[in-house]
């Protein structure tokens, strides 16, 4: 075969000396038609040249953002804090009425009417005999219902504040909500109760003890909250497997058809992927969107409702929190000792009793969610994603449960974005606002008010309108020593069983147990361990065998006496060692002679002993239960 010189010649790689010095007549070219001179160029000039400033990213902004935001309460420190005799549980701001209404764990409900500027208490009423465990309202803030320990519904006209009807139920609730459309003809009432995975639909008038209808077949475990969204007259409902359903309140109880079609299209199942439980749950205003706070994973989430995608999310776990602090990236930097402090207490609402004592709320746009936290009450703006303000910041409290009051007691009037951003005086007085936002405090006695007064004195701020019971708690320790009691029953999901306790030979023990039993320590905690032919085990709050403290936060002395582990039904304190004393405590099925002197007894069940046996037969994996078993609550008699 003959070569083909020029062909190899024109088709062989160029050097790099080539490509430069053609490059750079090329240029040299270039720059004398455009220069008028023969001054070689720079490489620089070859490729792609970079923009002289980087664009800047767009950022997202709220229209009338500035306007909503002065809808809210101007000053961050409260101006008026006012009392129950005992801890606050449930704040509601009842819509179009205009009404606050309180109520506390000793079971007392409070009605405050929203006047010009502030609040003037109107009724005070004893709902219940134990504590509060649920409160609702009607979407047209006229009905407003209370469930408590004692089995029994409580419904008041919110105008009369009047108690109109008593429900009497056969097991203690665990959540109730009004289901019906603003305006509807005949309320309805939504109860879940404890133990139980039904939802009971009853006359919201109160008018029968019976239900109208039982949803059994939604949820497989107890419900933890419920809410009503009156645009798409559909209720939401989640449980304690952290399962979210929809369901219409009337005709078959099904799915509306307004909202997503298949939940496999949805991030419903978001809690089931966290192992988390949400504790609260809420419709926005204007019925487009929804927010949840879980435990354990403490977040916050925003879903919107038609579709059911999970919009946002916060993180305020502790371990984030703790991070935050350490990188100084938190919104405040706290000295060592102060977030030291403010840690503490956001382990203690870890406590079952005090999680759904915990809310989100919207404001009146539903484009800010606000929520209590270790800074104080955020706001967040859910467009921009951007923390607006921080209320109580500096405040002696950790806001639990928010209301929110942004109307104009006044005046009545329909005011659109455009009218209220003019510069019109007139208008402007006439529809003056007095927004208010009240919160309860962690372990408090007080509910705190943010409005807009700037001039606030210390001195005054606090009300003393009552004489709470706890005024001065560390005398009446020391005029009372403890806490007694001579019997219990203690209310499981599968049934009662009745103590004899022995304060004469365990005083200490006794009064842990009973003052952990009266303040709802022990209120859903589950028998974690079981050994047949041995023990039952319970009374830890984190439901593994780890947790639990006593009255005293700290692990208290062994009590021994000449009671013995000689019979069964004894029951005893749990330890891990000697004088290692918290919260837990076991019930023996046999004779265990070997735990004499090892474990304090303070207690033994002597009805219900049925009960013990048929949780001692649970099937078990690994002296773990497979099935929930838990204590309802305890009564102290």
């Amino acid at each position: 075969m003959i070569r083909d010189d020029s062909s190899e010649s024109s088709t062989r790689k160029r050097s790099r000396t080539d490509f430069e010095g053609s490059a750079g007549t090329s240029s040299a070219l270039n720059d004398g038609q455009a220069n008028g001179s023969d001054d070689t160029s720079s490489e620089d000039d070859i490729g792609p040249a970079l923009p002289s400033s980087a664009p800047k990213k767009k950022r997202r902004k709220l229209p009338y953002e500035k306007l909503y935001i002065n809808a809210l309460p101007s000053c961050q420190r409260y101006s008026k804090s006012l009392m129950h005799k005992d801890q606050l549980s449930f704040l509601t701001i009842t819509p179009y009425t205009d009404f606050l209404i309180t109520s506390s764990v000793d079971g007392v409900v409070k009605f405050w009417k929203k006047v010009a500027v502030g609040i003037e208490a109107v009724k005070e009423f004893r709902a219940h005999l134990g504590e509060i465990k649920s409160v609702s309202v009607s979407q047209d803030g006229r009905s407003y219902a209370t469930a408590g320990a004692d089995k029994t519904i409580k419904i008041f006209d919110v105008i009369t504040f009047d108690l109109l009807a008593i429900i009497q139920l056969e097991a203690v609730p665990r959540s109730i909500c009004y289901v019906h459309r603003r305006g509807g003809s005949i309320p309805l009432l939504a109860v879940s109760e404890e133990g139980g995975h039904a939802i009971s639909i009853y006359d919201g008038r109160g008018e029968t003890q019976r239900p109208i209808h039982t949803i059994s077949s939604l949820h497989r475990s107890t419900v933890t909250a419920m809410a009503y969204n009156n645009e798409h007259d559909c209720a939401i409902s989640v449980d304690e497997s952290g399962m979210v359903e929809y369901w219409s309140p009337g005709g078959a109880y099904k799915k509306p058809n307004s909202v997503w079609e298949y939940k496999s299209s949805t991030d419903l199942f978001a809690f089931k992927k966290a192992k988390s439980t949400p504790t609260s749950v809420v419709i926005s205003p204007n019925g487009a969107s929804f927010a949840t706070f879980s435990f354990p994973d403490r977040q916050v989430r925003i879903f919107d409702f038609t579709s059911a995608k999970l919009l946002r999310s916060y993180d305020e776990s502790i371990a984030t929190i703790t991070d935050m602090q350490q990188a100084g990236t938190s919104l405040q930097k706290l000295d060592d000792v102060e977030f030291g402090r403010r840690l503490a207490v956001e382990r203690e609402i870890e406590n079952p009793a005090l999680q759904n004592k915990i809310n989100v709320i919207f404001d009146e746009s539903s484009n800010f969610v606000m929520y209590g936290s270790i800074m104080g009450v955020k706001v967040i703006n859910t467009f921009t994603n951007r923390v607006v303000k921080v209320f109580g910041k500096d405040e002696p409290f950790r806001p639990l449960n928010l209301a929110l009051y942004q109307g104009q007691p006044q005046k009545k009037g329909v005011v659109t974005v455009s009218m209220a951003a003019s510069a019109n005086p007139l208008l402007q007085e006439a529809e003056e606002r007095d927004p208010m936002l009240v919160t309860t405090g962690s372990g408090k006695v007080r509910f705190y008010i943010f409005t807009n007064e700037e001039e606030v004195s210390k001195s005054t701020r606090d009300v003393q309108n009552e004489k709470p019971k706890h005024l001065n708690a560390r005398h009446q320790l020391e005029a009372k020593p403890t806490e007694s009691g001579n019997a219990a029953i203690i209310h499981t999901t599968y049934g009662d069983i009745h103590i004899r306790l022995f304060p004469e030979a365990a005083p200490k023990a006794v009064e842990n147990f009973v003052t952990h039993s009266r303040n709802g320590y022990y209120n859903a905690t589950k028998f974690h361990r079981i050994i047949k032919k041995f023990m039952i085990q319970c009374g830890d709050p984190l439901g593994d065998g780890t947790g639990g403290e006593s009255i005293w936060g700290k692990e208290f002395a062994d009590e021994f006496s000449t009671l013995k582990h000689d019979k069964p039904y004894t029951v005893s304190m749990a330890n891990a060692g000697p004088n290692t004393n918290g919260s837990q405590f076991f019930i023996t099925t046999e004779k265990t002679p070997w735990l004499d002197n090892k474990h304090t007894i303070f207690g033994r069940a002597v009805q219900g002993l049925d009960v013990v046996h048929r949780i001692e037969n649970t099937k078990v994996f690994k002296e773990k239960p497979e099935e929930h078993i838990k204590i309802v609550n305890i009564d102290i008699v």
